[in-house]
């Protein structure tokens, strides 16, 4: 019997956006989610550490009074700025990410909301004075439209005069060799480590979990897809959206831009 070979149909832009952000879902809440704090140094001192880059940024200044979170993981950014007396949304796909947050929160006016990062406008009850989108969290969204759209979003909702302060890990430059490994952190229990898998417009991310359990070393092996973002692009979508862009030093390899509405 002979027939027509059905060509399969092509997934819409909605559908393959939505597949990628959920297998940066799925990454995390499969492999990274367990052992984020732990790859950020544990979770007091990564906290600290984010209050060192609020402080950085000027935001530590006990002006802000109300801020949005995005993809606030275990509270690195939230509760600095929640100890200053600011009312927090903090948002992120991750369930046990968020049970972590409100352990370490200590009572703390942490508002806590799972969800997409892209959907905070609905969790909103004012204006923000400050949106926060740390860590490499940019780089998760499925495509350059979902950033644009972002920026976009949080420029009209933010209050007069409010701030958004993004970072993320300048791809732009493709690795090569020897040069797409490193290892993230280790010590007598746990190795990880990462290999970058360089496309034109993406980066795929291979998160290698090496865990030693029963006498025995285990591995588990996760990759999922991060945005190659040019800082020039950014701060272009940040401007076109009328933030005025100031840059805040920040680690090596790692950008960090704050838009402030005029």
């Amino acid at each position: 019997m002979t027939g027509k070979r059905v060509r399969p149909a092509e997934a819409s832009h909605e559908q393959v956006a939505a597949s990628l952000t959920s297998s940066v879902s799925v990454h995390y809440e499969d492999l990274l989610a367990p052992v984020y704090a732990w790859m950020m140094g544990g979770a007091e001192a990564a906290i600290a550490r984010g209050r060192e880059e609020l402080a950085q940024a000027g935001l530590l200044d006990g002006r802000i009074r109300y801020a949005v979170d995005l993809g606030a993981g275990f509270g690195m950014h939230s509760i600095p700025l929640a100890q200053t007396g600011a009312r927090i949304l903090a948002i992120d796909s991750s369930a046990l990410l968020l049970k972590e947050l409100d352990a370490h929160a200590s009572g703390a006016g942490i508002v806590l909301a799972q969800d997409d990062l892209r959907r905070f406008a609905r969790h909103l009850h004012d204006r923000p004075d400050l949106v926060l989108c740390m860590g490499d969290t940019l780089a998760h969204l499925p495509d350059r439209s979902s950033v644009r759209k972002l920026v976009t979003t949080v420029a009209e909702r933010l209050a007069p005069d409010g701030r958004f302060l993004v970072s993320f890990r300048d791809y732009s430059v493709t690795r090569e060799g020897t040069d797409r490994f490193f290892s993230v952190r280790s010590d007598e229990q746990r190795l990880l480590t990462c290999f970058l898998e360089f496309g034109a417009e993406t980066v795929r991310v291979h998160d290698m979990l090496h865990e030693f359990r029963e006498g025995a070393w285990q591995m588990r092996v996760s990759a999922y897809r991060k945005l190659r973002l040019a800082p020039q692009w950014v701060e272009a979508q940040f401007e076109q959206c009328g933030l005025t862009v100031t840059t805040v030093v920040g680690p090596p390899g790692m950008v960090r831009f704050l838009g402030t509405r005029a």
